[in-house]
């Protein structure tokens, strides 16, 4: 939910020819978002009565007026070495360092105890950053953007219903379903795009999730609205009629008032219930605070169905990259989800949400792609005020980059880091969702409030794919920027076994 760059260009391929293009894109971006805040690059620099007294010196540089470093960092991240930005910096300047990024002076931290306290800080130290276009499509009382009572409140909520027995039972039940029935119109004389399949299996899998919404009519108006609103998550801050965020806004409102015809009639036909909700509309409507309007409802559940679009998909697509290219990790995977699946047939039970995730080996494999993968490279964070850091000032007004992947790729907590080794995570309890050296979900107050279901979906792939199917994967290549996908959508051969 809170990754650095969502969407910055829609592009399908990723060539050092583009580069220069791209550039010159980011260029106009910067030039406009500066222009849209009025707000001069020197102004930024905040003047701190407290820095004299820092007893570390932060290392770096700003870069250019207005565009910092941000071509710099955009650059390395369309290559084959994303890292390469911030292994550089970290060499020259240490694991925390200043530069300028993304039209802020920017405080970018690769240490994970920096990283995790800056996670964990309230409110009053540190709030979440977005470029100009994203704050206007998630609007003000978005949960990515409201703070203090109503986030924890929000927050609170949403993440008790996700550990519901209720839930529980409804979502393993429903994915299953679904995933059967795509499973059943895969063709063995063509490939199975895995990245398209999983985005079309997860998205209505959250949207029933969230607003109780089956598949039919108005579930395709509302995937189709989401892709036009999506694709604007990182334009231009421009709002004429013919820009994309223009008709990203538009798209928005036609999903509002989908999704508030969907409250409204849950309101008329009291169907809401204090216990066993169905859907986390239920759950917000049944809360007594006014605060939660039906209008705060329905932004909110917009707002929660990007990680439907974007994390959870791509965790199973790179999941079958990942063992499609380590034979001994599929081995032991498939092995141990036969064993469940016969055991379960022998009981005659289905299988619940707890069986899947029982499954040892299946949640290491889980873990290390998340750890390799980094989907979410890292969050921004805004200081309110003046905040030392193990003796690093960060001056208030600036922006912190917690950047995860340089920690999860770090050969100081994760050894052969570069290699997809989920037998590293066999004896280690990972069910917090996080540690000092992994924060795939966040941290704090912000942690990810749906990261059992993504474990839970990511489960029921891939027992029902490695059970069910033999495949052979096409070559294909993990593009890092401006979002994590595979460049031809991960491509498989499937045999259905016998």
């Amino acid at each position: 939910m809170e990754s650095i760059i969502n969407s910055f260009f829609l592009l399908s391929t990723t060539t050092t020819s583009t580069t220069v293009f791209i550039s010159s894109l980011v260029l106009v971006f910067i030039t406009f978002f500066f222009i849209n805040n009025r707000r001069p690059w020197k102004s930024s620099l905040p003047v701190s009565s407290s820095s004299v007294v820092v007893r570390r010196i932060l290392l770096g540089t700003m870069g250019w007026p207005f565009i910092g470093e941000t071509l710099d960092f955009i650059s390395c991240g369309y290559t084959d070495h994303p890292q390469s930005f911030m292994d550089k910096r970290r060499l020259l300047y240490g694991k925390v360092f200043k530069s300028h990024l993304f039209g802020s002076p920017t405080i970018v931290s690769t240490d994970a105890e920096v990283s995790r306290i800056v996670l964990q800080s309230d409110a009053n130290s540190f709030v979440p950053a977005y470029p100009k276009s994203l704050t206007e499509l998630m609007g003000e009382s978005s949960i990515l953007r409201i703070n203090g009572s109503l986030h924890r409140r929000i927050h609170g909520l949403i993440g008790s219903f996700f550990k519901s027995p209720y839930l529980k039972a409804q979502i393993t039940s429903g994915m299953r379903k679904l995933l059967l029935q795509s499973m059943a119109t895969w063709n063995e004389d063509r490939p199975i795009y895995i990245q398209d399949e999983t985005k079309h299996i997860a998205f209505q899998v959250l949207a029933k999730a969230l607003i109780g919404l089956d598949p039919g009519e108005e579930m395709e108006y509302l995937r189709i609205q989401f892709q036009k609103f999506i694709a604007g998550l990182m334009s231009l801050p421009i709002k004429l009629p013919g820009t994309q965020l223009h008709q990203s806004l538009q798209a928005k409102k036609k999903m509002v008032n989908l999704v508030l015809k969907i409250i409204r009639n849950k309101r008329i036909n009291n169907i809401t219930r204090t216990q066993d909700s169905t859907d986390v509309a239920d759950v917000l409507l049944n809360d007594k605070s006014e605060k939660l309007t039906d209008e705060l409802i329905s932004d909110n559940m917009i707002d929660l169905m990007i990680p439907g679009e974007d994390s959870v998909p791509l965790l199973m697509t790179l999941a079958i990259k990942y063992l499609s290219d380590c034979p001994k990790a599929l081995h032991q995977l498939k092995e141990e989800n036969l064993e469940l699946k016969r055991r379960k047939e022998d009981l005659g039970d289905p299988l619940c949400w707890d069986d899947y995730l029982s499954l040892r080996f299946t949640q290491s494999v889980i873990t290390e792609t998340l750890r390799m993968g980094n989907i979410i490279m890292g969050v921004i964070r805004k200081a309110l005020k003046d905040v030392e850091i193990k003796g690093y000032l960060i001056p208030k007004g600036w922006c912190v980059l917690t950047h995860f992947r340089s920690v999860h790729l770090d050969e100081n907590y994760h050894e052969a880091p570069h290699q997809f080794n989920p037998w590293r995570w066999q004896n280690k309890d990972m069910s917090s969702g996080s540690s000092l050296c992994f924060t795939p979900f966040g941290g704090g107050l912000r942690l990810c409030p749906g990261l059992d279901l993504a474990r839970l979906e990511a489960s029921i792939f891939l027992h029902h794919f490695v059970t069910d199917f033999r495949w052979v994967a096409e070559e294909d290549t993990i593009i890092n920027f401006p979002t994590v996908r595979m460049k031809k959508r991960m491509p498989v051969w499937v045999k259905r076994e016998n």
